[in-house]
């Protein structure tokens, strides 16, 4: 049964990605975030991961500290949640609060309290897809799927039947409050990550894991 169902879909899949390349949800300019007039395409993003983006001259070594806002879950019509439940996205939402709280602190020092050394990042959840049940996890093993999961590995795409996490990230100077960075990212994990295969989250969690480390490097 599960052969049967595995070469009816991956086969238009493999074709797909020869003819054309079979990507994800794209992300938005959303409307709705307060950084969109800034937005423009990134024309260096190769990877299709951070489409949008809006940058200062900004020395981040002149900043010691930092307050996270709470997360927030877009609500505007252009989100981008694709069959995710209030209850998921709240839970995405507070997975997002730890792991950026937590990648932020090795950088910065977290603090309530703006002050000239001190930063604000303000994150925005706009968008989710669920990885597909049982599909997500056979087709890194099945001969056509590995092939194709194999490439996007190289590639560093999306592999097949995988969910992601679109969200919006908005730096500021706490002090100024003046705009310093912004982007809109999709995440996802590695297409050989088994793990992030099994469960319908737990691909969008891995992507929220990769960008708490992507928002770290981008402030250095």
């Amino acid at each position: 049964m599960i052969t049967r169902l595995m070469t009816r879909h991956l086969v238009p899949l493999i074709a797909c990605a020869l003819l054309a390349g079979c990507a994800g949800t794209k992300p938005a300019a959303y409307n709705g975030i307060a950084s969109s007039p800034y937005l423009t395409p990134d024309p260096d993003d190769a990877s299709d991961r951070t489409p949008y983006r809006y940058a200062a001259r900004v020395n981040w070594n002149g900043y010691r500290k930092l307050v996270l806002d709470n997360v927030s879950i877009y609500k505007g019509a252009d989100h981008q949640f694709a069959d995710i439940s209030e209850g998921e996205k709240t839970e995405l939402a507070t997975y997002m609060q730890a792991r950026f709280a937590e990648k932020l602190g090795t950088r910065f020092q977290i603090t309530d309290s703006p002050a000239p050394d001190t930063l604000r990042v303000a994150l925005t959840l706009t968008g989710a897809e669920k990885t597909t049940p049982v599909l997500g996890t056979v087709s890194r093993f099945d001969l056509l799927g590995g092939v194709y999961n194999g490439v996007q590995s190289f590639r560093d795409r999306e592999g097949t039947f995988t969910g992601s996490v679109i969200y919006a990230v908005e730096v500021y100077d706490a002090q100024t409050s003046r705009l310093l960075m912004a982007y809109i990212s999709r995440q996802y994990p590695n297409p050989m990550n088994i793990g992030a295969s099994i469960g319908a989250l737990e691909a969008a969690k891995t992507g929220i894991e990769k960008g708490a480390e992507d928002i770290v490097d981008r402030l250095k």
